[in-house]
């Protein structure tokens, strides 16, 4: 019998955006995934937490960005989760519960540049497969690199993503909304509609 292939796409999604629908949709498709699970963060201690919208609304935003693909599916386990977020802990309950399946941690090729500073990385290695987006104009070289010294000191697997330059971020958006400016076509509609509704990010 054929193990699942579970991706995860984990992050602060404040708020989620176009950007990390695509990169969760070429993983899937690259990698032949059979589920994308989204998990938002419910205290990123590495974030700015004046700046980090209430975790329940992050929640319900990501929940209307992926409502229309079935292959995408919604986990509140760090959301409901007391305490600060941290990865290792949320692989090691995923693979309790799916022990037939393989996990496959999505991330922008920024993350791997970050990895060796999260809590317990090495257990993070250890648990899945590590799929970073490669985006055009970044520097392959620096890149290849930071994947090697991850794969000499962890025995990390990591395998790259290929995909176009997306040039949205998170931080773009607050900061375009602060200004009254438009986030159409960077946001998914159902997702723009809550935010105007509950006024956030300065709205």
């Amino acid at each position: 019998m054929q193990r699942k292939k579970i991706g995860i796409m984990g992050g602060t999604f404040n708020p989620i955006h176009m950007g990390h629908l695509l990169l969760a949709e070429q993983a899937k498709e690259s990698f032949c995934l059979d589920q994308v699970l989204f998990i938002p963060s419910g205290c990123p201690y590495m974030k700015d937490q004046r700046e980090v919208a209430d975790k329940y609304m992050r929640l319900e935003m990501a929940r209307l960005a992926i409502a229309d693909n079935p292959a995408f599916q919604l986990s509140a386990m760090e959301v409901e989760r007391e305490g600060d977020s941290y990865t290792f802990e949320t692989l090691a309950a995923l693979r309790e519960k799916e022990a037939e399946a393989d996990f496959y941690f999505i991330a922008g090729a920024d993350s791997i540049f970050d990895m060796e500073r999260w809590k317990n990385p090495e257990a993070v290695f250890g648990y899945c497969t590590i799929l970073a987006a490669v985006r055009e104009g970044e520097d392959s070289l620096k890149l290849e690199k930071g994947i090697s010294r991850l794969r000499i000191q962890y025995n990390a697997c990591v395998k790259q993503i290929p995909m176009k330059e997306i040039g949205i971020s998170s931080t773009d958006i607050r900061n375009r909304l602060k200004r009254g400016m438009s986030v159409r076509y960077m946001v998914p509609d159902p997702v723009i509609s809550y935010i105007e509704k509950n006024h956030l990010y300065g709205l």
